[in-house]
């Protein structure tokens, strides 16, 4: 039943569907180990499930980084392996927009990332968010706040940049879009945060 809403979180936290799917398992592990322990709020396990689902994320980032770190220490100048996901093409694009769209969100602190996952993308409310990070219902406003301001101004930037880009490649500078246009696809990502501001 929440299987796909935690595996969805924690793709949106990882950017990579191995390890979305290894916190998943992680998180249904933990949360049969702690059944006993979790007092069920307004009917729902979203919460709890999503607090877990975001530390085993945590986790796994953190591993990631130590793995990355020994490897490169064991094994300098180790080619690189060629990657098999060129023969699916949907897979390859699928990747890129998230990578495009994960580069934006890095720029945000870890806290704004979690808090967007959580209630732009996770359709948590303030108290369920707060819940599933340990944190006042103030703390998750202010971070989701600050969040979508500087996801605006990030893609705002970006659109400059690829605008000028473009215009050093062509010569001219195209015309601005009209109202409501999306150029990008990591602005198309990052619209529903736009749209929910006004």
């Amino acid at each position: 039943m929440y299987a796909t809403a935690v595996y969805n979180h924690a793709l949106r936290l990882t950017g990579d569907w191995s390890v979305a799917e290894e916190v998943m398992s992680e998180t249904f592990l933990a949360a049969w180990r702690g059944r006993e322990d979790v007092a069920v709020e307004g009917g729902s396990l979203r919460p709890w499930l999503f607090g877990i689902a975001t530390n085993k994320a945590r986790n796994a980032d953190r591993s990631l980084r130590r793995r990355l770190a020994f490897l490169a220490r064991r094994a300098p100048g180790a080619r690189d392996v060629e990657d098999f996901a060129e023969a699916v093409a949907g897979r390859v694009d699928d990747a890129r927009r998230l990578a495009d769209v994960r580069r934006v969100l890095g720029r945000l602190r870890r806290q704004e990332r979690e808090v967007i996952a959580l209630c732009v993308w996770g359709g948590l409310d303030y108290a369920q968010a707060a819940e599933a990070l340990g944190v006042p219902v103030g703390t998750v406003r202010s971070r989701l706040s600050r969040a979508r301001a500087r996801l605006r101004e990030f893609v705002d930037e970006e659109e400059r940049g690829r605008r000028t880009a473009h215009s050093s490649h062509t010569g001219w500078l195209e015309p601005r879009s009209r109202r409501g246009e999306v150029e990008s696809e990591t602005a198309f990502a990052v619209l529903p945060l736009q749209e929910e501001a006004r």
